[in-house]
């Protein structure tokens, strides 16, 4: 059966060759199969190297393709030239990799937020005069104006009579106003 790495069957050659694996096949089990893996995993890691870059990725692919050839290893052993369909797998494992990579890159691309312009002058001058409210002014102006609440509804949410979120709104409405006249004036509107 094949085995994943990192199961102590890994064994380096050198650290500029691709590795070399240990195939432990049960007798019998796949005729050959251990044959045609040390004759070709070299090669084909070399091959898949040239194309993806990584060595890494590279052993995996073709290890992935001995796995699959394992795993239906009568039916390839049958074939013409067996390490041809391996080599088929781990080139298609490898475009399909490509292809992945490809598809999440232009998700990702296609989920980047656009430049938003920064808030105009009139919109920094709007939260600057929200800002010298009280909070209770504030939070009536901006539940009314912004969320579009009825008086009742922010009188039930603050705990207070409409009456009073009336006041707030008019003291709030008349102390904005008061701010972003004066505002105006120092910017020559």
């Amino acid at each position: 059966m094949c085995q994943r790495p990192g199961e102590g069957w890994l064994t380096s050659v050198n650290e500029a060759a691709p590795r070399t694996v240990e195939v432990r096949v049960r007798a019998g089990a796949a005729d050959g199969f251990a044959e045609l893996y040390a004759a070709h995993v070299h090669s084909l890691t070399v091959q898949l190297f040239a194309y993806t870059g990584d060595l890494a990725v590279a052993e995996d692919l073709v290890h992935e393709a001995f796995c699959r050839a394992l795993s239906r290893w009568k039916k390839v052993s049958g074939h013409d030239n067996p390490v041809a369909w391996v080599r088929q797998v781990a080139w298609n494992l490898a475009r399909s990799r490509w292809r992945r990579i490809r598809v999440a890159a232009d998700f990702v691309r296609r989920q980047r937020p656009q430049a938003v312009e920064g808030p105009g002058p009139d919109r920094v001058a709007l939260a600057a005069g929200l800002a010298q409210l009280p909070p209770r002014q504030r939070r009536a102006v901006i539940l009314h104006y912004l969320a579009d609440l009825p008086i009742a509804e922010i009188a039930r949410q603050e705990n207070v009579a409409e009456g009073t979120v009336k006041s707030w709104l008019h003291r709030g409405r008349a102390a904005l106003a008061a701010y972003l006249r004066e505002t105006g004036k120092e910017n020559g509107r």
